[in-house]
């Protein structure tokens, strides 16, 4: 992979991590637990529970996606990004500028379905 390829993912990676971390403190403030002496009805104190869960799972998909991230650019900066795990060969520019964190190719995640 070409010098201006792996600039451009990197490039790419650093801008998810900072929209996955700009987020974070959105979610931990919305995960926080609900005070029971909060004067809401049964309806919305359910509705305030439901959405405590979802912002719950949205928080761990958010920091299991930064943690990727994370690995991505330390593979790029020992020189291992972009080759599959599996097989060793190349993943292709279009799915790493896709899935920049992908560590196999389409060929060997299509085999371990």
């Amino acid at each position: 992979m070409r010098q201006d390829e792996l600039a451009e993912l990197r490039d790419s990676i650093t801008e998810k991590i900072k929209s996955l971390e700009d987020s974070m403190d959105y979610l931990d403030e919305e995960t926080k637990p609900i005070e029971p002496s909060v004067s809401l009805g049964r309806l919305t104190r359910m509705e305030a529970i439901s959405e405590k869960g979802i912002n719950e799972y949205m928080l761990r998909q958010n920091k299991q996606a930064l943690q990727r991230l994370y690995n991505a650019l330390e593979r790029l900066d020992k020189g291992s990004y972009g080759s599959c795990l599996k097989c060793g060969n190349e993943i292709p520019l279009g799915r790493l500028r896709l899935v920049p964190e992908a560590v196999v190719c389409v060929a060997c995640s299509s085999k371990g379905k």
